[in-house]
């Protein structure tokens, strides 16, 4: 009976489709990882890809992770990488078809600026990294793309007008003082302890939900996706 179990999980495993490629114009969310098939209830074991631009697709039980976008790689197409690596999309695994990437960090004013390119070198927009301007708050960042309104992102305390702020601010006191206190210190020490999610708002309406700069959900049509995802290749440092 075992090796009847046995074979018939390993069956099932075996007969569960190859996971392909879906666009990348319109993801709503996205992670970046080498893990295609994660363990479920369903599935004992993790099943790893290339390194890419992720999308949860299927139920929870069979959950496959489709890539929409490859990362670039220091011994692929090494003499042609227009950036660093690990900032260098591809559409297609074999690196021939290039997506994006995004250029060194230019600094001023203590801002760190990221111009972000289409394959033909072309400019699709800017991530920049905004500097605090007091503690206890930590940067925020802002997305600059040509004919929309700025995007910008900051932590759950900074986020909103002063009305939604006191509402968060209370609600962590109704849980219990010594969380809040922990999770204000994650967003404005410098505890690195856990990810912190941002808020990205244009025109003061939420956009586009990041947890750390694992998990981007992007919430508005408009946003070019390759912003979305040189925020998450560059990382929230």
């Amino acid at each position: 009976m075992e090796a009847e179990v046995a074979f018939g999980r390993s069956r099932s495993a075996a007969e569960e489709p190859a996971v392909e490629p879906v666009p990348w114009a319109a993801v709503g969310q996205f992670v970046i990882g080498t893990v295609e098939r994660p363990e479920t209830a369903k599935r004992k074991r993790i099943e790893w890809g290339k390194p890419a631009v992720r999308v949860p697709k299927g139920s929870k039980d069979l959950q496959v992770l489709a890539p929409c976008a490859f990362l670039g790689s220091a011994d692929t197409h090494s003499a042609a990488l227009p950036s660093r690596p690990e900032h260098t999309l591809y559409e297609d695994p074999d690196a021939r078809q290039l997506l994006c990437y995004v250029e060194p960090a230019v600094e001023a004013d203590g801002e760190q600026r990221h111009v972000v390119r289409d394959g033909q070198g072309l400019v699709v927009g800017t991530l920049t990294r905004v500097p605090p301007k007091r503690r206890p708050f930590k940067h925020t960042w802002r997305i600059e793309q040509p004919g929309h309104p700025e995007i910008v992102g900051r932590g759950e305390w900074a986020s909103g007008d002063a009305k939604e702020v006191a509402g968060r601010m209370a609600g962590k006191f109704v849980k219990g003082v010594v969380n809040a206190i922990g999770d204000m210190g994650a967003e404005g020490g410098d505890q690195r302890s856990k990810s912190r999610s941002l808020e990205w708002r244009a025109d003061d309406k939420v956009v586009m939900v990041s947890e750390g700069s694992e998990r981007v959900t992007v919430r508005a049509g408009w946003i070019d996706r390759r912003l979305a995802f040189a925020f998450a290749l560059v990382g929230d440092h």
